[in-house]
């Protein structure tokens, strides 16, 4: 299996330069390969193979940089093609903007040349960056890549991942758990509790409007339109911080609760917009809570069970098995004519979601 650890890192100004100069190369390398492809197909019908290499003696400039990283960006494209060709929804391969505010590029450990040692990173051609290791990486574990990213805020991050040979031995499951999705509380669990999740893009709202109207108003090109840029771009990561800390420790404190957790799975894509929540669905991150109470049970031996989205969880009663022919979405207290429960209609979705994920777990 493979883990991924992610260190912030601390590049002097000509690493800096140098990492600046591999995000072009490798934006540039991606678009000039996809280019090609386009134009060969279109003149012969057939497809083109080509490599990062074959671009360096037009481009010589293509050197000074990883040759790992443009490699990387030729797999990344092949893997472009082929997730077209496997699902035409997800849509032909796009080009890189060169406006696009996160930048990153993928390096490969080769005999030796990535090394974490003494409070530095070893890294192809940048050589020794500093590094925040906030965490200890068991000595059994086996360096495959590093990630370089830079934020919109500027920050660098390094995103390294390992391979471990570890036996997880699978918990028997005793203690499930239902989750209902609320987008305001995030989930109410079928024990009736509320997440009661903060809500943070809301709450910094205002403050976000006023700066990014200050934004549209600065001359582009110039040096205030980019300290304010900066300015916003901070405000958003502070937002997505808190958003990550609240939903890691949410997460770890119903991993270390319950052997099994059902949820529904849904489309919060579709949810954000043809019902037009964008703004609440991306607020409480669900999807991304979603992913990391997965692996975090994974980790333990446990799992998530995926309930059918098109399973009545709100329509029936979890107390005598009843279904409602009809519950409109303003009705907020679920109440059955066959045996009188009364109870609120998320808790009453959520107790069904387990039951359903115990009699797929169990049967």
């Amino acid at each position: 299996m493979n883990r991924a650890f992610k260190f912030r890192i601390y590049p002097n100004a000509q690493q800096r330069n140098l990492i600046a100069k591999t995000f072009g190369c490798v934006r540039f390398v991606y678009n000039r390969m996809l280019s090609d492809r386009i134009e060969h197909y279109k003149s012969t019908g057939k497809s083109l193979y080509n490599t990062p290499a074959m671009y360096k003696k037009e481009f010589e400039w293509l050197r000074e940089v990883d040759s790992l990283a443009l490699a990387n960006a030729q797999l990344n494209l092949n893997k472009a093609y082929a997730n077209f060709f496997r699902d035409k929804s997800i849509g032909f391969p796009k080009f890189k903007s060169k406006k696009k505010n996160h930048k990153s590029y993928t390096t490969n450990r080769v005999n030796g040349n990535i090394r974490l040692e003494n409070g530095v990173l070893v890294l192809p051609k940048l050589k020794a960056v500093k590094i925040k290791q906030h965490r200890q990486i068991p000595e059994d574990y086996t360096l495959k890549s590093v990630t370089i990213s830079q934020t919109p805020s500027g920050k660098y991050y390094a995103s390294m991942l390992y391979h471990c040979e570890q036996e997880i031995p699978v918990v028997e499951p005793k203690v499930f758990l239902g989750l209902d999705y609320s987008m305001k509380e995030l989930f109410i669990s079928s024990e009736g509790i509320p997440a009661e999740y903060p809500r943070f893009y809301h709450q910094s709202l205002a403050k976000l409007q006023k700066e990014q109207r200050k934004l549209s108003k600065c001359q582009k090109g110039s040096q205030n339109r980019n300290k304010q840029r900066m300015k916003v771009a901070r405000l958003h990561e502070k937002v997505r911080n808190q958003r990550k800390d609240f939903l890691h420790k949410l997460s770890r404190q119903i991993t270390n609760a319950a052997d099994r957790v059902c949820i529904e799975d849904l489309n919060m894509k579709g949810m954000a917009g043809a019902l037009h929540f964008g703004k609440s669905v991306s607020d409480n991150g669900f999807g991304l809570f979603v992913s990391m109470l997965d692996y975090k049970l994974k980790d333990q031996g446990k799992a998530v069970i995926k309930i059918d989205r098109w399973f009545p969880s709100s329509k029936l009663c979890s107390g005598c098995g009843e279904k409602k022919a009809e519950l409109h979405l303003s009705e907020r207290v679920y109440h059955c004519e066959a045996c009188g429960l009364t109870l609120d209609r998320d808790h009453n979705a959520s107790i069904n979601i387990k039951n359903e994920g115990m009699r797929m777990t169990l049967a």
